[in-house]
């Protein structure tokens, strides 16, 4: 079968490989949709993302849905011809931090597409994939584009956990990419009483817009859109830091009341932090890493209509057409979410 795989900086080639076996508790999949995510972009036009580098080829992709076409001995609950969201959290279940309820920290992590343990992770662009059948969660009423957006859907839910309740909460976000929108989807649903989200392209600050927020900023062309924010030790409850910019972390932090709360979503490099503000405001600065548990209520939310990711999915190219894809999907004038047909 055909699928995609990064060489190195800008080297993604069509390449043939194996099918796994199907196994007891699996499934075999045709992969219908695929998402391009801010790490397949790294990987591609850097090599890389901070200090995790591509030391050998992998095929890309996590962001995935797919249609059984085979279950393995033992598998309950799914059948041929079933859609599904494939969640690409693979923890082991054994580990300290997996009996310790993290399996998002697992020692043993098993993520797909991901160049960060060595051997690296092969992924999920592919035409097939077997999967375990609890990877895989029944994706009723969607389409394989929607499905394929539970991945960075259970990231911000996993983001809103960190941040602890939202009901009431003044909350701003900061970048305004797919994570960035779908973050305030989430903090809307969960309770926020205000939204502001900021970037530097007016594109990107369409769509949050239009996903309910009650206010945009773009840096670029309102430089002192935040100083009202900042009077008085500060006027937001949260931030929600999309951006992986630190300029952004810190324009934010400075609009952060006391005992406020910073979540850190955005990965793309360490950066420099305001300790001192964080000191003297007494602020809570979390990290967010993935999700686990968060896949399946992604779905529900999906499956329930009570979020809309339609949206934000703007492109869709065939695997052939992989060098554009990336392009596009790299143009933020332009895209939001750029997903694969696999057929």
């Amino acid at each position: 079968m055909k699928a995609l795989i990064i060489h190195g900086k800008q080297d993604l080639r069509i390449g043939d490989i194996e099918t796994d076996a199907l196994g007891a508790g699996q499934v075999k999949l045709r992969i219908r949709r695929g998402g391009i995510c801010g790490s397949d972009l790294h990987y591609y036009f850097h090599g890389g993302m901070g200090a995790i580098r591509v030391r050998e080829p992998v095929v890309l992709g996590h962001e995935v849905s797919g249609e059984i076409t085979e279950i393995g001995p033992g598998v309950e609950g799914l059948a041929p011809g079933d859609l599904v969201a494939v969640s690409p959290s693979r923890p082991c279940g054994t580990c300290t931090y997996c009996r310790e309820g993290l399996p998002n920290q697992c020692l043993n992590m098993r993520f797909y597409g991901s160049a960060m343990p060595m051997p690296h992770i092969q992924g999920a662009f592919r035409q097939e994939l077997v999967a375990e059948a609890w990877q895989c969660i029944p994706a009723k009423g969607l389409t394989p584009a929607e499905a394929a957006m539970a991945e960075p859907l259970a990231v911000c839910i996993h983001a809103s956990h960190q941040a602890g309740d939202l009901v009431g909460k003044r909350v701003l976000i900061t970048g305004s990419g797919p994570i960035g929108v779908l973050m305030t989807l989430v903090a809307r649903r969960a309770g926020a009483s205000e939204i502001v989200v900021s970037d530097i392209l007016d594109k990107p600050l369409e769509f949050a817009s239009a996903a309910g927020a009650d206010r945009v900023i773009n840096g670029v062309t309102e430089p002192d859109a935040m100083t009202a924010y900042q009077a008085d030790k500060g006027y937001f409850d949260v931030q929600f830091e999309c951006s992986s910019a630190e300029v952004a972390l810190a324009e934010g932090i400075k609009a952060l009341r006391p005992r406020g709360t910073v979540v850190q979503l955005g990965m793309g490099g360490d950066m420099s932090v305001p300790m001192q503000q964080i000191t003297v405001k007494e602020l809570s600065l979390k990290g967010s890493f993935r999700f686990h548990a968060e896949f399946a209520t992604a779905v529900a939310f999906m499956s329930k209509g009570l979020i809309d990711v339609k949206p934000l999915l703007t492109h869709e190219f065939s695997y052939l057409d992989h060098g554009e894809a990336f392009a596009v999907a790299a143009d933020k004038s332009q895209s939001m979410k750029v997903q694969f047909d696999f057929a």
